[in-house]
Formats: C-alpha cells, structure tokens, sequence
C-alpha cells in the first residue's frame, strides 16, 4: 500500500513537468504566432487571452491554488 502512495505522489509531480515538456518540443512559437495572424488579429488576442487564463489556472491547480 506504501508503494501505491509513492507511486502516486512521484506521478503528480512528473505528470505535469512531462505535460509542459511534450507542450514545448510540440509546439513551435512561430507556427503558433503565424496562425494567429491569419486567423485575423481580434481571434488572435481573443485565442491569447483564453491561453495564457488556461495556463494561469492549470499551473495554480497544479501547485496547489485552491487547497481546502
């Protein structure tokens, strides 16, 4: 049972360093920025904002925002 909970707490840990890591070498920023453009600059800032809000809130899930 002792292994199980070690398991788990080293998995919580990787898990989300390994999500970011795959994230980084998947995605190339000029692709990304390229594509926005085109998408127009309004669905741009709109795609942007909705980004970085998500990351914000998935980094505080991840690191312990809202602990009760």
């Amino acid at each position: 049972m002792l292994g199980l909970y070690k398991l788990t707490l080293i998995m919580k840990r990787v898990l989300p360093l390994a999500l970011i890591a795959f994230l980084c070498t998947t995605l190339s920023s000029c692709e990304l920025i390229g594509g926005i453009f085109k998408a127009g600059v309004w669905s741009g800032i709109i795609i942007v904002v909705v980004v970085v809000a998500l990351l914000i809130w998935i980094l505080a899930k991840v690191f312990g925002g809202g602990k009760s």
